[in-house]
């Protein structure tokens, strides 16, 4: 199983970036090799998702169970079916004087041990990726906090 952790501080509004990350269906207009996004079911508490990813030939669908906690700013992520044996992530928005102390963390196994070995060595670069598409988003869509 891969993990990886991060705290980050960004000078965006936690209710903001909590909005952001909880935006699905806008992930394949800014987040690397997200080729589409479908929103099976949603309401304020809870979404199953389905994530088509790819990767040059690569190309892999996968369904999660999203549940959002509004009044902490937290998200969780729990998979549901595709090509992992296991894949949970967790995002937290805590407010900070410069913006938003954010805390992400995820874990992975792929069914295809192949696979798992081949992400696991391309696993830093590509979280580093997606958080600075995240990042580049918010700084897109909303104005940064004063410091």
């Amino acid at each position: 199983m891969t993990a990886y952790s991060e705290q980050r501080l960004v000078p965006h509004l936690p209710e903001n970036l909590y909005h952001l990350v909880g935006d699905v269906h806008a992930y394949p207009e800014f987040l690397p090799w997200c080729l589409a996004a479908r929103v099976r079911e949603q309401d304020e508490r809870k979404m199953v998702a389905d994530l088509m990813i790819g990767f040059r030939l690569y190309r892999e669908r996968f369904t999660s169970y999203v549940d959002f906690y509004p009044e902490t700013l937290k998200l969780h992520v729990r998979y549901a079916e595709g090509p992992f044996k296991h894949l949970e992530n967790s995002w937290h928005f805590q407010p900070h004087p410069s913006g938003c102390l954010i805390d992400f963390s995820v874990d992975f196994e792929f069914r295809s041990r192949l696979f798992q070995s081949v992400m696991e060595s391309l696993f830093s670069e590509a979280v580093m990726r997606m958080v600075k598409a995240f990042e580049s988003r918010a700084d897109t869509l909303y104005p940064r906090v004063a410091e």
